[in-house]
């Protein structure tokens, strides 16, 4: 009995404190709002729902034709691209510091444009065609 209550601390410890071990030593992202105003939503609402804010946005553009969501990938990038680089990718690209840090892949630009309409050049641009 007093094995299993000793395994037991043990593992509830061991629980406890693997998020604070898993990103000892990983700098915390260095996040630049590069057109700082008024977001879509508070910052801990958006830490925690963009992704689903951006899933619905994306379902009731392709499914229903509302391209007017107030959450949208084309605004995002529009307000948090680097004024350098044009990005939300690359060192320092607000996007990626975050999912880097949290270890969440970024698969939006296997099909998106990470790149701010002010930076982006030829066809694509001019057509208005993926961001």
């Amino acid at each position: 009995m007093a094995i299993m209550k000793r395994t037991l601390v043990g593992l509830a410890a061991i629980l406890l404190l693997a998020p604070i071990c898993a990103t000892a030593g990983v700098p915390k992202p260095n996040l630049t709002i590069e057109n700082p105003g008024q977001c879509i939503a508070p910052v801990q609402e958006m830490r925690v729902n963009h992704m689903k804010m951006l899933n619905h946005s994306r379902d009731r553009a392709l499914r229903q034709g509302v391209r007017t969501e107030k959450a949208n990938l084309i605004g995002c990038i529009d307000c948090h691209a680097s004024k350098e680089t044009g990005s939300v990718m690359g060192k320092g690209g607000f996007c990626e510091e975050c999912h880097t840090y949290t270890a969440v892949k970024l698969d939006c630009w296997d099909c998106h444009q990470p790149k701010s309409a002010r930076f982006r050049t030829g066809a694509a641009a001019a057509e208005g065609a993926k961001p």
